[in-house]
């Protein structure tokens, strides 16, 4: 419970200074309220913002590492703090600004590689997903029994990542064209979700009947003492 106490006051500190520097930035670029079609910002500040973005992922890496138990642990430690982190952004922005209006708003969610736009509540879906998953995770580990994933499982979890990030990615080129996106890819953002799920969901119903993954990797070894 400690450790989840302090985790989860850093992700809410972090999660309220991303709304407070989105605050500033809309005041400057948005004063009427933001909205689409997108404001291009000089280059200087965008590889600022890029560079922002990118040490936000590193300060969560930063605690996963140190805050984690093994591999897997600091997975589920990124996911929580930064599932916690989203979440209180958007908490934020609502409480300062009256923003988004509805959790069918627009907005831009990231920049790497190329814009990432969607309706907020499916970045949100995530988040409380990654949260979800992170207390499933830390029941197992503490009543001894940790969720166990083979290398294809793995695989299988990265891939579906992919295509919900793909599912962001698809309306990046109405930021260059200066227009409003026309409608986000549920059915992509879905197929990925529960491909992303489906490995961490078998993991859980095998650990549930005492069963170890078939990937000898992922099983644990066993030490003999020669005579």
């Amino acid at each position: 419970m400690r450790r989840l106490g302090w985790l989860s006051l850093y992700a809410v500190a972090m999660g309220w200074l991303e709304a407070v520097v989105v605050v500033y930035l809309r005041e400057l670029y948005y004063p009427d309220g933001f909205g689409f079609p997108i404001v291009i910002i000089p280059d200087r500040l965008a590889m600022t913002e890029l560079l922002r973005e990118l040490t936000t992922l590193l300060m969560i890496l930063a605690v996963a590492m140190l805050a984690g138990k093994d591999r897997t642990d600091r997975f589920f430690v990124f996911a929580l703090v930064f599932g916690l982190w989203d979440i209180v952004y958007y908490l934020g922005l609502w409480l300062l600004l009256d923003w988004p209006e509805s959790l069918f708003t627009w907005d831009v969610l990231f920049l790497i590689p190329v814009p990432w736009l969607a309706p907020v509540i499916y970045p949100l879906i995530i988040a409380v997903l990654l949260i979800v998953g992170f207390f499933v995770h830390d029941a197992r580990r503490v009543q001894g029994r940790p969720l166990r994933l083979t290398v294809a499982e793995w695989t299988v979890a990265s891939v579906g990542a992919i295509v919900v990030v793909v599912a962001f990615c698809w309306n990046w080129r109405v930021v260059a064209a200066q227009t409003a996106p026309e409608g986000f890819p549920v059915w992509i953002f879905l197929a990925g979700t529960l491909l992303g799920l489906a490995p961490f969901g078998r993991a859980t119903l095998r650990g549930i009947r005492g069963q170890l993954p078939n990937s000898e990797e992922d099983q644990p070894r066993l030490k003999y003492n020669r005579n």
